[in-house]
């Protein structure tokens, strides 16, 4: 297979769908959503046909758990991503909205409106609801989507991708705008990476090691979405109680994902009573602690950490655990370790809840709830093609909006410069 050419023919469909999607009205957009979700419900047992083979790889491979939970489909999972699909539909339109308009002295009406960004690429890994979140999102704001998925899931994206494109299409939807590169040769994404004048942008979603080849490598630009390292600091005035439920939703109501805790620092003061507290809620969820020499001193059953705990995403039931001497410790602690994700205090402390939220540097930080909500739909943003923890274009939870630029229209009477 020429990959090269594979991806120029797609590059190029893509481009041309994109010139005419960015033209096509909401109601068009709109039903060609509702009926890619109508065909994930009505054809559900492809897709679930497909991710059992995919599954059954990667159990021969002896993939760990919370692996498996990512790539896993059932009933349920494929009924989420058809309502994300319909609840995307029912979010307001983007394009052509407007967010600026002035009169110069000169007579020059200026407005600003949103626009397309145009082609985005989005490489991705595990994760096949990623396919149909991308796609409605991408769609919606008047993109066209070039789809790499990995090759775990290679299988159930390709049933997910073929089903969502025969429906768009046959809704109105240009013919291109949403592809997948149903090939797993890695050479597809180092093309992606340099598809300058075909792609606008492209967006990585996946562990640590992709992101950081993707960023370094592409001449395309690109939105990085986020390895969580995610912090949750118990201060000293803490209604324990309530750290203890946040603590235990934020490590373990799903362990895989980047707004899961990695790291829980408690305030000295109250360390001694807490911890223990702590550690027999963590034990009975089966949660592995990795404890500084200051929490080991009051827990000696934790495992010693390491250096290196402190900048881990486990993506696993394991959670470092540290005792810091205050506010400012624990400030400093993550914003040194952090990814720039998601961050939580919990604390009755009204001018430390406001001191966290103004010097922690993170896309999201949070006073007293998990760091489990950084997601589009707790937001209110409907589906989100990822977290960014970067600072341009967009930052925290993606949704429609971070998927537009913006276009100025000027209206003059004959005004020359002199």
């Amino acid at each position: 297979m020429d990959i090269q050419a594979e991806m120029k023919q797609k590059a190029e469909a893509a481009k041309r769908a994109a010139a005419r999607l960015a033209l096509l009205s909401t109601d068009v957009k709109n039903k060609a959503l509702l009926a890619m979700a109508d065909a994930l419900e009505k054809r559900s047992e492809v897709i679930l046909q497909a991710n059992e083979l995919d599954l059954e790889d990667a159990r021969q491979k002896k993939v760990k758990r919370s692996y498996l939970d990512r790539l896993l489909l059932d009933e349920g999972r494929i009924a989420s991503m058809a309502e994300g699909l319909c609840q995307t539909a029912a979010l307001p339109d983007p394009v052509a909205t407007g967010d600026y308009s002035t009169v110069r002295p000169n007579g020059l009406e200026i407005r600003r409106v949103r626009v397309p960004l145009g082609v985005i690429g989005i490489i991705y890994e595990a994760r096949p609801n990623v396919t149909a979140d991308a796609a409605a999102l991408c769609l919606k704001a008047g993109n066209a989507v070039i789809l790499r998925g990995g090759s775990e899931a290679i299988r159930s994206n390709i049933a997910i991708s073929s089903l969502l494109a025969k429906a768009a299409y046959k809704a109105g939807i240009p013919e291109g705008a949403i592809q997948f590169v149903d090939f797993t040769d890695r050479e597809a994404v180092d093309e992606m990476m340099h598809m300058r004048g075909y792609l606008d942008v492209i967006i990585p979603r996946g562990g640590a090691g992709l992101i950081k080849h993707v960023t370094e490598n592409s001449s395309v630009p690109v939105i990085e979405t986020g390895t969580g390292v995610c912090h949750t600091f118990v201060d000293a005035s803490a209604d324990q109680d309530m750290a203890v439920k946040i603590a235990v939703n934020a490590k373990v109501s799903r362990c895989s994902v980047c707004n899961a805790m990695e790291t829980l620092l408690v305030h000295q003061a109250i360390a001694a009573e807490f911890l223990p507290k702590l550690m027999a809620a963590m034990t009975e969820k089966h949660v592995v602690l990795r404890g500084c020499e200051r929490a080991r001193a009051i827990c000696p059953e934790m495992e010693e950490a390491t250096e290196e705990d402190w900048s881990t995403e486990y993506g696993d039931l394991i959670l470092s655990v540290r005792v810091v001497d205050d506010l400012t410790m624990a400030i400093e602690h993550i914003n040194r370790y952090n990814t720039g994700h998601s961050e939580t205090i919990v604390t009755k402390d009204i001018l430390s809840a406001h001191r966290f939220q103004r010097e922690v540097d993170a896309a999201a930080v949070y006073v007293n709830a998990s760091t489990r909500f950084t997601d589009g739909f707790e937001f209110g943003f409907g589906a989100e093609i990822g977290i960014s923890t970067q600072k341009l274009h967009a930052r925290g939870p993606m949704g429609l909006m971070a998927l537009t630029s913006t276009k100025y229209l000027i209206y003059g009477e004959g005004q020359i410069r002199e």
